[in-house]
């Protein structure tokens, strides 16, 4: 990993069809979610094939800024060993660039009546409130006081069971609200969760280490808390956002990409979409999958949606393919108010993108009447080139969307602050080895 002084940029040059074997490496969004769920017991925990990503590593950090003893064998196992946890917040320096700390305040107060974590940050794409955490926390017992550079939760008595229901099926809050319930004494019932494959992982992980989570209804599952929890192993399943990422870039470029650390179920419906836009798959194996322009690319409509909705972190990259149809695309977003920054960068590479605050599509939205610039109209097919000035990547999703457009665009772009795409992808260079793609890394 580069230290908090190093920067990297990347050099990309391109124009020519991306060909090749990427490896996807373990899903993000539940290895550093696992790694907060191994606090909740006194014995060790094995993650297998964890990502080496920089949010892993600060995630690490947390927990050791905490007490907790991690053995990383740098092979993607981590060793987990919470049993001499002993202090009650956390306050690494850089924990404001991921959203790990708030899931804490909920495994903390199983152990201790006063904890704090640091203020969240994340990828500037939304506010990215934490209210509906605040909202669990209180339902099971906890108080909350929010200070200038820190959240401080606080518990008279031990945590108790209740019934909740989500006001938006939040991946975080549902978190929230498994990791107080399976401790919490008496029975919980939480109504309308998010159901994303990392969401049942987690579940399928804490029953191995002696929860009991029934589901019990449409995005609806009952807990009933235990009075503790062992260890256990658990394998990492593959990152769908990744291995739709590379597949955009294969559809994108005229290219053919092998992605393996990949179960085609995880991708659910961007396989359909992608189907529709032109793009083909074949499943090479339970784990493997190649990924190619099937033939000419055409205009879809899609609307984002939490899972098995059309997934917000898919949007950017396909949004690149889309470039390169023949006719008008929409893209309607519903889970964040704010997540069409990175067009503007396409546009000075060549693409013809607009904005609205209209909702494009049927589907229900929350923004609808708010005026928040949340659908997107694109226009192909587009040449792009490159252009003389560098490109900065804002954050993880827009920066992978940056470095597609990039492979497709004549001549050779400069991307800065790529540090922001290595958070959540690790060395490029080295997981694109086993391609063609131009690309070489400098840090400075």
């Amino acid at each position: 990993m580069i230290t908090d002084k190093q920067r990297v940029k990347y050099l990309v040059t391109g124009g020519v069809p991306v060909c090749g074997v990427i490896k996807c490496m373990g899903a993000k969004n539940f290895a550093t979610k696992a790694m907060v769920a191994s606090l909740l017991t006194e014995s060790k925990t094995t993650l297998c094939n964890v990502p080496l990503i920089g949010d892993v590593e600060i995630t690490q950090k947390l927990l050791e800024s905490l007490g907790t003893n991690i053995q990383n064998t740098n092979d993607g196992t981590l060793v987990i060993d919470p049993s001499n946890l002993s202090v009650n917040h956390a306050s690494p320096p850089d924990s404001r660039t991921n959203r790990i700390p708030i899931l804490l305040l909920s495994v903390l107060l199983h152990k201790f009546d006063r904890v704090s974590v640091p203020l969240v940050g994340g990828d500037e794409i939304g506010k990215r409130n934490v209210d509906f955490h605040i909202f669990a926390l209180q339902a099971f017992g906890a108080q909350i006081e929010n200070h200038i550079h820190k959240y401080i939760a606080i518990k008279n008595e031990p945590l108790h069971g209740c019934e909740i229901t989500l006001p938006y099926p939040s991946v975080g809050a549902t978190e929230t609200c498994i990791f107080l319930g399976v401790l919490a004494r008496g029975l919980s019932v939480i109504k309308n969760i998010a159901i994303e494959p990392e969401i049942t992982e987690l579940i399928t992980m804490l029953r191995c280490m002696g929860a009991i989570i029934l589901f019990t209804g449409n995005r609806e599952i009952t807990i009933h808390g235990v009075e503790k929890l062992s260890g256990t192993q658990v394998h990492i399943i593959g990152d769908r956002i990744e291995a739709a990422s590379w597949a955009s870039l294969a559809c994108a470029s005229d290219g053919l990409i092998r992605v393996d650390g990949i179960k085609p179920n995880l991708l659910g419906n961007f396989l359909s979409y992608y189907r529709m836009a032109g793009g083909g798959y074949r499943i090479v194996s339970e784990n493997s999958m190649e990924f190619f322009r099937e033939g000419k690319l055409k205009p879809v409509s899609i609307e984002t949606d939490v899972f098995p909705g059309f997934s917000t972190d898919w949007q950017q990259p396909f949004a690149t393919v889309l470039t390169q149809t023949d006719g008008t695309s929409t893209i309607h977003e519903t889970v964040y108010e704010y997540r069409f920054g990175y067009l503007d960068v396409l546009n000075k590479l060549g693409a013809n993108t607009k904005v609205t605050d209209q909702c494009i599509g049927s589907a229900v939205c929350r923004y609808n009447g708010l005026g928040h610039k949340h659908s997107a109209i694109i226009d192909g097919k587009t040449i792009l080139r490159a252009i003389d000035k560098p490109v900065r990547v804002p954050d993880l999703r827009a920066g992978l969307a940056y470095l597609i457009v990039a492979v497709i665009a004549n001549g050779q772009t400069e991307l800065l602050d790529v540090e922001q795409i290595e958070r959540g992808y690790g060395n490029l260079l080295l997981k694109l080895q086993d391609t063609n793609l131009k690309l070489n890394r400098i840090v400075y």
